[in-house]
């Protein structure tokens, strides 16, 4: 049974989660039509550039990303505090690079408001608009209206180019942020479509490496401040406490380690370079490659710990959540 998406999301119990969206039959979002030999690999760069321009809009951050042949993964950080902090005229700003402004707010901003009813109502509007720019859906919604009018476009068709709606994941804790992350990184690698993460474009591991998200990146279709993915703040010398609390370095370590031996196939051999992470988690090397590996086959829904996915029952008006969804780290 389809659930609302209010009853998945819930900011008072994570900031964080996993989203996915898939092509509707046989579209292709990206990758090579071995049937029509047509290519659309172009198309990877079209989402990344979508989804960058978003997120210097919205008051969310990228933490991690891959763009696949027929679907794609985003984790997402939503930052309730930033988002709280903008002015009435930073949020009118930023949602009428999307949408058009209603002649009301406008006479608002320029102060040709002539009743008391009328502010009330166009600040009632900015209100609204504000709410939408840490709103994970509207998020979505603006990522793939914009990516399926452009694909019907080139492809000459009309009708939908989506499955019906994306499916989010909450993330409870750091573990399961940090194995989420890992298993969205690595699936070029899974797929056979790279040997490794430094190989992987269109990834945020790809990127975080290099810079960019290909190696030939071409000009931006957009004009704005890019904002860079949701950075970590586990390294020594890191003194923001607003971040992933894991070191970048131990997990590029961890996801090209675990990367190359999931090509390989080399599980069970005893490795010499050993991510420390791994340690800090509690971890066995079988243990950690299984979960990088079904991640999104074993967990579906909230993710966390058992007490976690308990408080997220009780806010999200669930009687409960499924055991076998606690990420069993330790």
């Amino acid at each position: 049974m389809t659930q609302s998406r209010q009853s998945q999301v819930s900011l008072s119990d994570t900031p964080y989660y996993h989203c996915i969206s898939r092509c509707v039959r046989r579209a292709y979002l990206c990758g090579e039509d071995k049937y029509t030999e047509k290519s659309f690999e172009h198309r990877r760069q079209w989402v990344v550039e979508r989804m960058h321009y978003l997120a210097s809009l919205f008051s969310i951050d990228i933490c991690a990303y891959a763009i696949m042949s027929n679907h794609y993964h985003l984790v997402l950080h939503v930052d309730e505090a930033s988002n709280g902090v903008l002015s009435h005229d930073e949020v009118c700003e930023r949602w009428c690079q999307l949408y058009s402004r209603p002649v009301l707010v406008e006479r608002w901003q320029s102060k040709q408001t002539i009743s008391e009813a009328e502010n009330k109502v166009a600040l009632s509007i900015i209100d609204n608009w504000r709410a939408r720019l840490a709103d994970i859906s509207w998020f979505m919604r603006c990522l793939n209206e914009f990516i399926a009018r452009k694909a019907n476009k080139e492809d000459e068709c009309s009708g939908r180019f989506w499955e019906g709606r994306f499916k989010s994941q909450a993330l409870l804790d750091e573990d399961a942020l940090l194995t989420c992350m890992a298993y969205v990184d690595l699936n070029p690698v899974r797929a056979k479509m790279s040997d490794s993460v430094e190989t992987s474009e269109y990834t945020s591991s790809y990127e975080r490496i290099h810079g960019v998200a290909q190696q030939n990146e071409k000009p931006l279709e957009y004009t704005f401040t890019k904002k860079p993915l949701f950075g970590f703040i586990g390294d020594e010398n890191e003194q923001s406490t607003r971040g992933i609390p894991f070191s970048l370095l131990d997990y590029i370590e961890l996801v090209d380690w675990s990367g190359r031996i999931i090509r390989e196939g080399k599980r069970g051999a005893i490795s010499t370079h050993r991510p420390s992470i791994l340690t800090q988690l509690g971890l066995d090397d079988d243990t950690w490659l299984s979960l990088a590996s079904r991640f999104g086959k074993d967990y579906h829904g909230a993710v966390g710990s058992l007490e976690a996915l308990a408080v997220y029952a009780s806010h999200t008006g669930k009687r409960w959540i499924a055991s076998k969804n606690q990420l069993r780290l330790h």
